[in-house]
């Protein structure tokens, strides 16, 4: 996945470590970066869910590392390609894995009527929803 650089280079997508307040680590955060002009920035797709980790930390946070791909479920499927073992894998598949996989916990939490965890892989399924109908409007 690539963009245009303000600099006319291109930008590639990459996992990085944001640092927050020089205290917060927060590893596994999608960033496009230059390799020309060194210039980063966030990927679109997770601004919104990065702005809401980094809201719970409060105003005077303590040093700590926080695993972004446990949160945002865009960065836990860029992660997962991009994982030595998926190296052959299509992301199609990869995808189609971790929906079904959402879904059946869905299935275990709706069984063990735990509604707090329903929310949270609903929030997930989300996620997914939210960045592939972007995706698929970009391509139109």
């Amino acid at each position: 996945m690539q963009k245009q650089c303000k600099c006319g280079c291109s930008m590639d997508i990459c996992l990085r470590t944001v640092i927050y307040q020089n205290k917060v680590e927060i590893e596994y955060v999608p960033v496009f970066t230059c390799d020309s002009c060194n210039r980063s920035e966030v990927f679109p797709g997770i601004k919104q869910d990065l702005t809401k980790l980094i809201g719970t930390l409060g105003a005077k946070p303590e040093k700590q590392r926080i695993r972004f791909d446990e949160s945002c479920e865009l960065a836990h499927l860029m992660k997962a390609v991009t994982d030595k073992e998926n190296r052959h894998e299509p992301v199609g598949k990869i995808l189609e894995e971790r929906i079904n996989e959402l879904l059946d916990m869905l299935l275990l939490s709706r069984s063990l009527d735990d509604q707090p965890w329903m929310e949270e892989i609903m929030v997930r399924l989300s996620q997914i929803t939210r960045y592939t109908v972007s995706a698929y409007e970009l391509k139109s």
